[in-house]
Formats: structure tokens, sequence, C-alpha cells
């Protein structure tokens, strides 16, 4: 099932009893988890009578069965989340496996898995085929309607293009962006429920402004030391690790996107237009995309994610910074 049914089925109020939502983003799972409770229980007063969240670690397979099999009270159904559930072993998980032949009818059993399981992981036999739902990584424009959205449910107006922005100079990695409109709106005034590209602009910086767009020009030059002169500063200025990991990575995935736009036959103009680019920088990506093969593009986003799960893993920031963007400006 993908994530648009998921949520149709939602709305409807015709869930299975039994479903597994994986993704790489914990915050779009926790998205799910909240549009669920609210098409179950409209009522904000049944969803503390009505609805646990688990930690399969601490519960364990037995814990998570027992709240499932537990009966509603003064409601249709029950939902029972569970996070962390990939991280069970087989023999843990044999309650629960058990459970998922034959779920209760009047529970919701929402199964959340932040690390996709291994394509051998007991989840995918346990879990009926029609229950499993995918929730895949934003890019692009899909970041701002995101971000545009989740603002909008915490009482926070941003507009198209102070949201663009935002992207834009601080990354795709939706807890950063999402923590920067907060601030980017208390720097408007505590009372202040509005976000403009002012406020995006004070929140962010001129001086960490520059260094952002130097960054990005050093990596359409291949400029290697130019372009670690400037990981030194922002690094040295205390900015997170995963926030330059943003940067670097919306130049490469705009690199892969432009080297398929050329490969369909796209024009320049239409690429700027697709990019919202000025000329120069257009350009500049053109001439990139032209001297990569659409292998080497599709190689350099991947280094991205590797480096990605490296650095939540516990790796060093600034070595593997270092060496992606030596790939990064490699020929």
């Amino acid at each position: 099932m993908d994530y648009p049914a998921f949520l149709k089925l939602a709305e409807r109020g015709t869930l299975p009893p039994a479903l597994l939502l994986h993704g790489p983003e914990p915050l779009l799972l926790e998205d799910g988890l909240a549009h669920v409770t609210r098409a179950l229980f409209p009522d904000p007063a049944l969803r503390t009578l009505s609805r646990e969240v688990l930690e399969a670690r601490e519960v364990g397979a037995d814990g998570i069965v027992r709240s499932a099999q537990t009966l509603p009270f003064l409601s249709a159904c029950r939902l029972i989340a569970v996070r962390g559930v990939e991280a069970l072993t087989a023999k843990q998980a044999e309650p629960l496996i058990a459970y998922l032949a034959a779920p209760n009818p009047s529970t919701v059993l929402l199964l959340l898995a932040a690390q996709d399981p291994s394509a051998t992981h007991w989840l995918w036999k346990a879990v009926p085929a029609g229950g499993i739902v995918a929730v895949p990584r934003l890019v692009g424009r899909q970041v701002v309607t995101w971000l545009r959205s989740r603002a909008a449910a915490d009482g926070l107006e941003i507009g198209d293009d102070a949201a663009a922005l935002l992207v834009q100079l601080v990354g795709d990695d939706l807890a950063t962006v999402l923590g920067e409109v907060e601030k980017a709106a208390l720097a408007g005034g505590a009372e202040n429920r509005r976000v403009t590209v002012k406020e995006v602009r004070a929140v962010v910086g001129e001086h960490r402004l520059r260094s952002i767009f130097e960054l990005t020009r050093a990596l359409e030059r291949r400029d290697l030391a130019s372009a670690l002169t400037v990981l030194g500063a922002l690094l040295g200025a205390g900015e997170e690790p995963l926030g330059v990991l943003g940067m670097l990575t919306r130049e490469a995935r705009t690199v892969w996107q432009v080297k398929e736009a050329l490969r369909r036959g796209r024009s320049a103009d239409e690429i700027g237009r697709l990019l919202r680019r000025p000329p120069p920088a257009v350009t500049a990506m053109v001439t990139l995309a032209q001297s990569l093969s659409v292998e080497r593009a599709r190689r350099q986003l991947t280094r991205c994610w590797e480096v990605e799960r490296r650095l939540k893993s516990g790796g060093a920031p600034r070595p593997e910074l270092t060496l992606l963007i030596a790939d990064l400006c490699a020929a």
C-alpha cells in the first residue's frame, strides 16, 4: 500500500487491524501516527483512553500483544502504536508474530520502523502485504509543501518563498528545517505566528548566508580547496553537521535532477524554471551535470545518504564531510 492510499483509508476509518509504516524519516512516521489518531478519535477526550504508544525495546512482544488484545472502552476501537519494532529479533517477536496471524479486530496495531528492515526481516512475512506502507523520503518541492503544512498544524504560517528559501539555506533534514521555522517565528516577536523571508534571513544570518552560497559555488566549480575552507568555517562557527550535510545533499540531488532533465532533452531555460535559480547558477549546474555520467551523478547522491547514516550512527562529522566534499568535487 502506498502512503496516500494509507491516508485515505485512515480518513474513512477502514484501516486493517495490523499495519507497518516504515521509512527513513521519523517525523513522517509521527505524522502518520497523528493522522490515524485524529481520524479514529475526532474527540480528543477519547484519545487518552483509546490510544497507547509503546517502545518495542521496553515492553517486548508480550507487552505489545497484551495491549493489542485489550478491548476498547467508550470507543469503537483502540489504537496501539509501537516504535522501534524492527529492533526485535524473530525469536523475541514470536508472540507478536502469532498475534499478527489472527489480530484483534477491535484494535488497530500500528508498527513504526524508522530503519527499513532487511529483506529477510520477520516483519515482511508477519504483517499482511496489504498492511505494509512505505513512507518515502521527501525531496525538492515536497519538503517545502510538507514544511508549510506541518507549520500550519503547529499554528504557524510560512509563505512559499520563505519556506523555499529556508530549505535552500538549511537543507532538507525535516527536524532541522522545522526547528528553524519556529526560531524564525520568534524572530518576528513573541506573539508572531507568520514567517516571511525577512524572518528567515534574520535567523539564518548574513554571515552564514554568505558561507552557504560560497560552499554552493565551490561545489559547482569543483573547487575542493575553497569548499573545504568554507566547511571548516561553518563547523568552526558551530554549524550543525547534519545541516551542512543537508546543503551537500541538496546540491548532489540537484546535479542528478539536471542530469536527468538533460537526458530527457530539456532545454537550459526549462531547467532554470525547474531549479528556480539565477541564470549564472543554472549555467554552472548544467555544465557540471554535463561533465558527469548518469551513474556518477547517482553515486554522488547515494554517498550523501551513506554519510547521513554514518553521522546518525555516531560517525565523526569533520572527516565524513571532508571525504564527501572530496567525492563531490572529484572529476
